[in-house]
């Protein structure tokens, strides 16, 4: 028999490590102690960069794109509350977000116990989904979608919010919201293997978007001047910012099925096709409209995109369904943020700073229902199994039955984030107000991050900057001892006279005074 026709004989499913090492394997692949046969080292690698890539988009992605959005003199505070989310949120997901978010508890509907996930047997052990990864990195890559998503709640809060309500608030709200709207869908809620929300788009964007116009309606305004004037400090920064969230989402929707297989490819270029669609007709419709090439405009647009294709189209749809929901993401929220927010007393009585309801709410609604639209069976079973969740409506067949039952748990989803959200929100917003302030005082918002952290994002005069100290004149120093000299010795004189009860004159008659007396 020839080489080629032999079979070879693979090694089995539960050889021994001592099996293993008698199989001609590369030294790096052999289990061990530090590497277990049920641990795949390329996912593990893949994860692990994905969630570098995740971490990179809040960090220094959102703290560049905030600081350089708003006016130069909240460049300080706003970074800032981004910076400080990224750290509360982590201590607060190993602390006990993570086991509310996807732990069991007693048939809990809505979340699960809150203990801690800093064991090392936990850690070590695998995760409970269907993947070959330790807990650490699912608990890792989850903690990155978790501050990601109350940064971007921060949008809508820029330029007035109290620093110090801030740090309550980040806790509270990750506790009381997002470790339910977490549970409910990708944990063991009631909404588990219904809604088909593949990288947050429910979870994350939805619940940001509402939460962070809810927040803003109980924060106020910002000061009068700012809500009419506010033009970003550095675009040029935001267009780092931007770069660091797009080529970031890599990341968010390449690590979500939790290994570099076929649909982790797909999701990744799905991703970029959506996002590019999406940016060049919100540039497009700026260009028609306005008669101006928006940057900013363009990195909206970008935002949307990427939005719109997360909550579960990215490995799951086909290209040209991404290029298609592209064009629906960079038309429809710019309708709802440049025409239908500017005429709506509504929108314009909640100042949402950056417009997050438009780019976050407004999209991962529009990307949930979709997904619920343009989902592929076969790339379903490739994610999740086989007849987990039911084919998108355009590929049911011709049984419709199970495409429209897929859409209808899509509304219903969207409906229980959404209100679930406006209401904890607010009750969060109503404790905290009676512990601090929700907005900044009124005189510290006129000067904006030197009142409120004594420090100043440019060493540049205006626009709440410090008064410029004004120049002094630099005298030589035995200039200045003479002078000293003289003054000494016209009090002097000045005594004497006092003494003497002789009239002071002149300078001139003083001094001639003293050569009489000496």
């Amino acid at each position: 028999m020839s080489k080629i026709s032999k079979k070879r004989k693979f090694p089995s499913l539960f050889m021994s490590f001592e099996g293993y090492q008698s199989w001609s394997l590369p030294s790096g692949l052999v289990p061990d102690e530090a590497s277990p046969e049920w641990l795949s080292k390329g996912d593990n690698a893949w994860e692990l960069t994905a969630t570098s890539f995740v971490g990179l988009q809040s960090v220094p992605g959102l703290v560049m794109l905030y600081g350089s959005m708003v006016k130069k003199k909240w460049a300080v505070n706003s970074a800032f509350m981004a910076l400080y989310a990224f750290a509360a949120a982590l201590l607060c997901w190993v602390l006990w977000a993570h086991q509310m978010s996807f732990g069991y508890y007693k048939n809990s509907p809505l979340v699960g116990k809150p203990v801690n996930s800093l064991s090392n047997v936990f850690l070590l052990g695998p995760t409970h989904v269907h993947s070959m990864l330790p807990n650490a990195d699912y608990v890792f890559y989850q903690f990155a979608f978790a501050a990601i998503t109350v940064i971007l709640l921060a949008g809508s809060l820029l330029g007035r919010m109290n620093f110090y309500a801030w740090m309550i608030f980040v806790p509270l709200w990750l506790t009381f919201s997002y470790s339910v709207a977490a549970f409910t869908i990708w944990g063991y809620g009631f909404l588990q293997h219904k809604i088909i929300d593949y990288a947050g788009g429910y979870v994350i964007h939805l619940s940001s978007g509402v939460a962070g116009f809810t927040a803003a309606y109980w924060v106020g305004p910002r000061h009068s001047h700012d809500r009419q004037h506010f033009p970003p400090n550095n675009i040029i920064q935001i267009l780092g910012g931007a770069g660091f969230l797009w080529l970031g989402w890599t990341g968010f929707n390449g690590g979500s099925p939790l290994s570099a297989g076929l649909v982790t490819s797909l999701a990744v270029i799905n991703t970029h096709i959506c996002t590019a669609t999406s940016l060049l007709v919100w540039l497009a419709l700026d260009m028609v409209v306005y008669k101006k090439s928006s940057v900013i405009g363009a990195v909206q647009g970008m935002i949307t995109g990427l939005v719109c294709i997360t909550p579960g189209a990215a490995g799951l749809v086909d290209p040209w369904a991404a290029a298609l929901m592209g064009v629906m993401s960079g038309s429809i929220p710019w309708y709802t943020m440049m025409i239908l927010h500017r005429k709506s007393a509504f929108f314009q009585s909640v100042d949402d700073t950056l417009g997050v309801f438009h780019t976050h709410a407004v999209a991962g609604v529009l990307g949930g229902l979709l997904s619920g639209l343009f989902a592929k069976p076969k790339l379903l079973n490739l994610m999740y199994g086989n007849d987990v969740y039911g084919p998108g409506l355009l590929h049911s067949g011709g049984h419709i039955h199970p495409g429209l039952k897929q859409m209808a748990y899509q509304f219903v989803g969207a409906i229980f984030i959404a209100a679930w959200n406006a209401v904890v929100t607010s009750i969060i917003c109503l404790v905290i107000s009676r512990i601090v302030n929700l907005r900044t005082d009124e005189e510290d918002l006129e000067v904006g991050d030197d009142a409120v952290h004594g420090e100043e994002a440019y060493a540049l005069w205006g626009d709440g900057e410090r008064m410029p100290k004004p120049r002094r004149l630099c005298i030589p120093l035995i200039c200045r001892r003479l002078i000293n000299l003289r003054l000494m010795l016209h009090a002097v004189l000045l005594d004497y006279c006092d003494f003497r009860n002789i009239y002071y004159i002149s300078h001139d008659h003083c001094y001639m005074l003293i050569l009489i007396y000496w």
